[in-house]
């Protein structure tokens, strides 16, 4: 018995279960059971049934309203198509990200300045470094540089820059009435990351600081945000549950005029 109760306390996957099947027996079970011994075994199920996927249904709406509850897919970055990694800023055009040249350089620095004006002439936003969406988008490309591509090892390089572009949505007045703007434009994102100069480490003291090498080549990681499905579990849930509760009246409904006929017919009975 007390490993049981223990099993219960420490297993995540037990104590839910053993939860859900609580509040179904508790709540559901018990109010089955105040209303089945006033109406029936029959007619308490129907409204016990009803009056679950009606909370079922609100509980989804204020989840989907809301973003809480059950959700879906967090938005997120994913590489772009058709290139991700751009291994030389003269390539940007190539790839599609510009649609003009840049000025060609020898000097891998001023090229990569060059491509940066380039970007920002063309509409790329270059976002602070205090933006949290700069963050999200380097810690997706050091994912991509690392694990996927495995271009770099960690502390190999820098993420110096941050372009965005796109995103906007529609149809909208202004930014204050947006509430029917449910499309958007496709949105973009270019990481610029360059290598470090290797450092030499010594036992028992801190690293040196990173330090970029201008001598080669600065890389560019083409990003597409995912907007995920965050609000889809709760939309399925309020329009099914919706849809079960709306067939569950219906059955209430058709039950009552069935009584009601019944009884007209015994009172006709009872007058002849």
């Amino acid at each position: 018995m007390l490993s049981t109760l223990i099993a219960i306390a420490w297993e995540p996957g037990i104590r839910g279960v053993v939860s859900v099947l609580a509040m179904v027996v508790v709540l559901i079970g018990g109010s089955y059971l105040v209303v089945g011994t006033n109406l029936g075994a029959r007619l308490g199920f129907l409204i016990i049934l009803s009056a679950l996927f009606g909370w079922m249904t609100l509980m989804g709406a204020v989840w989907w309203t809301y973003g809480i509850g059950l959700k879906g897919p967090e938005p997120s970055w994913k590489p772009a198509d058709p290139v991700t990694i751009i291994r030389d800023a003269g390539l940007l055009t190539s790839a599609g990200i510009l649609d003009g040249p840049i000025a060609d350089s020898s000097i891998p620095a001023q090229k990569a300045q060059a491509a940066s004006a380039k970007l920002q002439e063309e509409g790329w936003r270059l976002l602070p470094e205090s933006d949290p969406q700069r963050g999200q988008a380097v810690a997706s490309s050091d994912a991509i540089l690392q694990i996927e591509a495995e271009e770099f090892a960690a502390g190999d390089y820098l993420s110096v820059a941050v372009f965005d572009r796109g995103g906007d949505r529609y149809p909208k007045i202004n930014d204050a009435l947006d509430f029917f703007a449910f499309f958007h434009e496709p949105r973009y994102a270019l990481v610029q990351v360059v290598p470090v100069v290797p450092q030499r480490t010594e036992p028992g003291r801190a690293p040196a600081r990173a330090v970029a090498d201008e001598t080669q080549e600065h890389r560019y990681v083409y990003l597409l945000r995912d907007l995920g499905a965050k609000r889809q579990p709760a939309i399925f849930i309020t329009f099914g549950s919706g849809l079960i509760f709306a067939i569950l009246c219906w059955l209430l409904h058709r039950r009552d005029l069935a009584l009601r006929e019944n009884l007209a017919k015994d009172n006709t009975l009872v007058k002849a």
